[in-house]
């Protein structure tokens, strides 16, 4: 069944183009609420941007859902616990908006100095004042930036072709990164006592709100001029208002809000306040990016490949390109493992070696869980949801890096202790034949292997002795089932010897338990590598 893509908002012609070819695109309007009901109940995918919510009954009601992906940055209409107790991933376009928000910053605080939207409303309504509308020049002046993350720092950039001298608040920023911007880093009484202008790059959070406050507002140099083109409610609008009219603040641009739709806020009376309605995402370009964004992300998702911008997943963020093709080995040895080991480990190490550890390689750990589980419940494990199934079972998940580039390939080894007792280890690495990249299966405990990890595998253990191979082909031909690949590995002759097998087609337990009995096998193992 081709997966269906709900769309609940608008969004660009490109980004469903990057969708239309692959999934079954369909329409809905997002605030119709009975309609998106009905509609999500057949979706895989649901993306959104700002005016539907997305809820735990919405999440509920979306049983096939695998993604929700906001075609924005802000995640303020999403249930992103409900979706991940669900194990649905949630995706946005964290970088979709950075330029355009910048430049909105930027904006502001050139239309404050020139007092270009009241200059513009006078003139608009006959009145020709130049000396009323005298500004200021940027050049030369102290720039003040609070918060250098991606927004803050574009910020930056910028206003240092004014000719600025820049300072910045952001505890969580090296000095020698600042330097490296040409920013001088400050603590936040400083930067309020020594600025001409202050722009605000911050999230917000239960610390950020309220950060420029009263008391700091009766701190800044007089005359400052303060934007705020980030999130509501880091600049209190009452105390904003009140250094405007004392004067101490001599204007300020305004994009975001406590409150939104904001209409009527005292701040509005001020000629020299500048207000937009939260127009830092909206230019066409930031518009597409983040429709082109989500779609590949979702596409991503519906794949089953890991989706960098998933907000909702340990290990998130950009996976390096070295490592990505590892994630596919490491899943299907955590399947391989659980079927050798019968059930569910008490505890599980993922040792990761040779050159590959030069990155970061911690994304393999989630990806190994994610295999572990596969066969254990009876929900769809994702990326989302496996950490906590492990947490559920108190199972414990390591990952153990060695530095070995001269071990020539990289290598994945799953490790776990069984709560009986047992240990179980299972290997692999990566090959490429041609420009296929193909898994194998490198060992089994203390067995060593040469086999490609797709399709259906079969593994038995039995004591080494000749009719072994003839016995298991009568029976599974017999049971109809064609084996593709078959290889045997013992550690001395008449020892005890490893079995295993590719079939085309799937094994049933009776079919399993019937081939362990003929051969004297404990039991049986099968591990479904189809689709991988």
């Amino acid at each position: 069944m081709t997966p269906v893509v709900l769309i609940a908002e608008e969004l660009a012609p490109s980004a469903i183009d990057v969708l239309a070819y692959d999934f079954d695109v369909r329409h809905v309007d997002g605030t119709d609420r009975a309609a998106l009901l009905r509609e999500v109940a057949e979706a895989d995918a649901l993306i959104i941007r700002s005016a539907t919510r997305v809820d735990a009954e919405l999440v509920a009601a979306a049983g096939r859902l695998k993604v929700i992906a906001r075609a924005g940055v802000g995640l303020d209409n999403v249930d992103v616990p409900a979706a991940t107790a669900r194990g649905v991933m949630v995706v946005n376009a964290p970088t979709s908006n950075i330029v355009s928000a910048a430049e909105q910053a930027i904006a502001l605080l050139l239309s404050v100095a020139r007092h270009t939207a009241s200059a513009s409303a006078a003139l608009k309504q006959g009145e020709w004042k130049r000396s009323k509308y005298t500004g200021v020049e940027v050049q030369g002046k102290t720039v003040g930036v609070v918060g250098l993350g991606r927004i803050g720092v574009l910020f930056a950039q910028r206003m240092a072709a004014f000719g600025t001298r820049l300072i910045a608040y952001d505890p969580y920023i090296q000095p020698a990164r600042a330097a490296q911007l040409g920013v001088r880093l400050v603590g936040l009484d400083e930067l309020l006592r020594e600025s001409d202008f202050i722009s605000v790059h911050l999230p917000k959070t239960p610390e950020t709100v309220g950060l420029i406050g009263e008391k700091e507002l009766a701190t800044v140099k007089p005359g400052v001029r303060i934007v705020n083109a980030a999130r509501g409610g880091l600049v209190d609008e009452q105390a904003l208002a009140d250094a405007l009219r004392d004067g101490r603040v001599a204007g300020a641009g305004l994009d975001v809000y406590s409150t939104e739709p904001a209409t009527g806020l005292p701040l509005f009376e001020f000629d020299n306040v500048v207000c937009t309605p939260h127009l830092g995402a909206s230019t066409a370009e930031a518009q597409d990016k983040a429709g082109l964004a989500v779609a590949r992300s979702v596409k991503l998702a519906l794949q089953g490949e890991f989706v960098p911008d998933a907000v909702n997943v340990q290990a998130g963020g950009v996976v390096d390109e070295d490592v990505r093709p590892l994630l596919t080995l490491a899943e299907k040895l955590g399947k391989v493992f659980t079927a050798v080991a019968g059930g569910v480990a008490a505890s599980v190490t993922v040792e990761v070696s040779g050159a590959i550890v030069s990155h970061d390689v911690g994304v393999l750990r989630l990806a190994t869980t994610k295999g572990l589980f596969t066969s254990v419940v009876d929900e769809r494990v994702t990326y989302v949801n496996a950490p906590q199934l492990a947490a559920d079972r108190g199972v414990e998940v390591e990952l153990v890096v060695t530095d070995g580039d001269d071990l020539g390939q990289d290598l994945v080894t799953v490790r776990g202790a069984l709560p009986d007792g047992r240990t179980v280890s299972v290997a692999g690495i990566l090959t490429t034949a041609g420009p296929r990249e193909i898994c194998k299966l490198t060992g089994v405990d203390d067995f060593d292997l040469d086999l490609t990890a797709d399709g259906v595998l079969l593994f038995f253990r039995y004591p080494d002795r000749p009719g072994i191979v003839g016995a298991i082909g009568t029976i599974l031909g017999e049971a109809g089932v064609n084996i593709a690949a078959m290889q045997v590995a013992r550690r001395s002759a008449g020892g005890e010897a490893l079995m295993t097998l590719t079939v085309d087609s799937s094994v049933d337990a009776e079919l399993l338990s019937a081939v362990a009995a003929e051969i004297g096998s404990a039991r049986g193992s099968i591990v479904d590598l189809r689709g991988e």
